[in-house]
């Protein structure tokens, strides 16, 4: 009987062993957002079916558990629970608007979970379970403001956003960062407007206006989604060309213009780590592959997917590293694991659990791609909370015992500047 027992507990034990592994997707494949964020579902479904065609991770198969938050920012919480708590993955790759990462970042710290976030977002957070895979504002704003001011001498700016928060947050963060470097109020021009705005006609004219004031201007874009195509025909209707008043934009990369007429967009700018148009064997490979695993050689790709071409990559060390999926291990696992990029050198996750990037300035062309016209020398790596807000300027995080503190006060010498941080804005 002892030895009958003995038996079915090592069945038991080698029957979980051969267990797939989950991988949760956490993407909107309906509503406002799924034309962006179902790209991203369909790449992480390409990583597995490629992993697994290698063997799978530690000699187990990798199974994809979908969900759809269907663009609805409450929703994205309970599906991440239901992940989680019913599906028991072990690794969540999802999320878009930063409302959505907001939503669902308490789920995930409640319930110990992993998550890989793959899109430019605002900082000014740190979680001890989540991994940022997409830029932070170091990594794409202040570039961007830096290419303006020191290479097409813009002396006077537009802010323009939608409004919530990553906008706002990034705008705070731009106005004191050009206030710093003499950039007076009154030539600062802030606007919000909602999700889907389509009527252009009243803003464009007042930044035809303000740039008609016989300095340089340019216009700092967070406009998100949809509402992108009229903004820039607007621009077109009024007579501004790029030449004029450039705009760079945070959101616009290929899977927005494809499909649209991009002839009123020609000659403007978008700030990102990663374009189609790089010229590396490592880029080739994978819009081949994309090309393949879509059976459509008109599909583009784009930044976001290459943070979770990043992100997945990581992951898949990290565990091999630490030979298993137990969530500890790998968040201890995968803090300095360094896998390529596809521009052509090496992104690194660091100890605040973002990671390090090239920044790419892209002129956009008349076919939906971008043109590279700068480029960080090497890679930049991402800040958790920002240098120009009060508040933040003395956080940082290190995820790494024994410090592990995602708000670390370093002039107070102690933990929990997070509070803080959230009572100065």
């Amino acid at each position: 009987m002892a030895a009958a027992s003995l038996a079915l507990g090592a069945t038991g034990v080698h029957a979980q062993d051969e267990d797939p592994i989950k991988v949760g997707i956490l993407h909107s494949l309906s509503g406002t957002m799924a034309i962006s964020e179902s790209t991203l579902k369909d790449t992480v479904m390409m990583l597995i079916e490629e992993q697994n065609e290698k063997g799978g991770l530690l000699g187990r198969d990798i199974e994809p558990v979908v969900v759809d938050p269907a663009s609805d920012w409450p929703l994205f919480a309970e599906k991440a629970r239901e992940l989680l708590a019913e599906e028991e993955v072990d690794v969540i790759f999802g999320s878009w608007t930063s409302v959505s990462r907001k939503s669902v970042l308490p789920v995930v710290e409640e319930l110990n979970g992993l998550m890989f976030y793959p899109v430019q977002y605002e900082g000014e957070e740190s979680s001890e379970n989540i991994f940022y895979t997409g830029a932070a504002p170091n990594q794409q704003a202040i570039p961007a403001v830096n290419y303006l001011k020191d290479e097409l001498g813009v002396e006077r700016w537009v802010l323009a956003g939608t409004d919530y928060v990553y906008p706002r947050t990034t705008n705070k963060i731009l106005e004191t960062y050009l206030n710093d470097h003499g950039v007076s109020d009154d030539d600062i021009m802030i606007n919000y407007t909602p999700f889907g705005h389509s009527n252009w006609q009243s803003i464009v004219s007042d930044i035809k206006e303000f740039g008609n004031q016989g300095k340089k201007t340019a216009v700092v874009s967070t406009i998100n989604g949809d509402a992108n195509v009229p903004f820039y025909q607007e621009l077109a209707n009024q007579g501004i060309e790029a030449t004029d008043i450039p705009v760079i934009a945070f959101s616009v990369g290929e899977q927005e213009l494809s499909g649209i007429d991009t002839g009123p967009l020609v000659g403007h700018l978008a700030a990102w780590n990663y374009f189609m148009s790089v010229p590396t064997d490592a880029n080739y490979d994978f819009i081949d592959q994309w090309i393949e695993y879509n059976d459509d050689d008109t599909v583009v790709t784009n930044d976001p997917m290459e943070a979770h071409y990043i992100g997945f990559n990581m992951w898949t060390q990290a565990v091999e590293k630490a030979g298993t999926t137990e969530v500890e291990a790998v968040k201890d696992a995968i803090i300095g694991v360094s896998v390529p990029n596809l521009t052509g050198g090496i992104a690194t996750m660091m100890p605040n659990h973002h990671i390090t990037k090239p920044v790419l300035i892209g002129e956009i062309q008349d076919n939906g791609q971008f043109a590279t016209v700068s480029r960080t020398p090497g890679a930049v790596a991402g800040d958790a909370w920002s240098d120009y807000l009060e508040g933040s300027r003395d956080l940082i995080s290190d995820w790494r015992a024994p410090m592990k503190c995602g708000n670390y006060n370093v002039v107070k010498g102690e933990c929990g500047g997070q509070q803080e941080a959230a009572e100065a804005e």
